[in-house]
C-alpha cells in the first residue's frame, strides 16, 4: 500500500508542473493563425511587376506585447536596376538623422544598400531565385528611419554603407536569420529572388493588422 501511494505521489509531482505550464498565460492569445499558400501567392502576385517590394501578410499577436509577422518579399535583378523615382516636389525635407559610423572617406569596398532594424528579427526562407547577400559588419554614414507603419514591413532602422561585411550565396531552400541591429542586404541578384520572412518583434507592429490584398 505504501509503495502504491508513493508511486501515485511521484506521478502527480511530475505531471503537475506540466499541466500548469501547458496552460495559456492569462491575457495571451488562445488560438492559432493560418496563412494559406493561396494568400501568400496573392500577395506575391502584386509584387512581381515591381523591382523591390516587401509586405507583411498579417501581424499576429503572440502575447506579452510580442507579434509575429510573415513577410512576402520580391526583389528584381540588381544588374539592370530601374531609374530612381523622382523626388516629389512636396517631399519632407527634414534633416536626416545620422546613424552608424561617420566617415569622410569610406573604404573603396564599402557596399551600398546596407540596412539594420532596431527591434525586428528576420528569418529569410528563399522560395524562388537567389543571389549574393551581404551580412554583418557595421554601417557607415547611415541615415536612421523612424518609420513604423501599422503593417510594417519593419519598424525603425538604419540604412547606409556596409563596411566589414561578408558575402553569402543564397538559393532556394536556404535560410538566413538576422537579429536586430545586424547588417543585411543584397549585393547581386542575377534575375530575381522571392522569399518569406518570419519576423518576431516586441512592441513594433500593430497586432491584428491584415494585408489589404488578403483582407477581403
Amino acid at each position: 500500500m505504501k509503495r502504491s501511494t508513493l508511486k501515485v505521489l511521484l506521478i502527480a509531482t511530475v505531471l503537475t508542473p506540466v499541466a500548469v505550464y501547458a496552460q495559456p498565460r492569462p491575457g495571451n492569445p488562445t488560438t492559432a493563425t493560418v496563412i494559406t499558400k493561396e494568400q501568400i501567392a496573392k500577395i506575391s502576385a502584386t509584387e512581381q511587376p515591381q523591382a523591390v517590394r516587401d509586405e507583411n501578410s498579417k501581424v499576429v499577436d503572440i502575447g506579452d506585447g510580442w507579434s509575429m509577422e510573415l513577410g512576402v518579399i520580391h526583389r528584381g535583378s540588381t544588374r539592370n536596376p530601374p531609374p530612381a523615382p523622382a523626388r516629389p516636389a512636396n517631399a519632407n525635407t527634414a534633416a536626416p538623422i545620422p546613424c552608424g559610423q561617420i566617415m569622410a572617406t569610406p573604404p573603396a569596398n564599402a557596399i551600398k544598400g546596407a540596412i539594420t532594424h532596431d527591434n525586428q528579427t528576420e528569418g529569410y526562407y528563399i522560395v524562388s531565385g537567389g543571389g549574393t547577400a551581404f551580412i554583418d559588419g557595421h554601417v557607415v554614414n547611415g541615415r536612421h528611419s523612424t518609420s513604423n507603419p501599422d503593417g510594417g514591413p519593419n519598424g525603425p532602422g538604419c540604412g547606409g554603407l556596409a563596411v566589414g561585411s561578408r558575402k553569402v550565396e543564397l538559393k532556394v531552400g536556404d535560410v538566413l536569420i538576422v537579429p536586430p541591429g545586424v547588417i543585411h542586404g543584397w549585393a547581386d541578384i542575377p534575375d530575381h529572388v522571392d522569399y518569406l520572412s518570419f519576423r518576431p518583434s516586441h512592441g513594433v507592429m500593430k497586432n491584428g493588422w491584415v494585408n489589404p490584398t488578403i483582407a477581403k
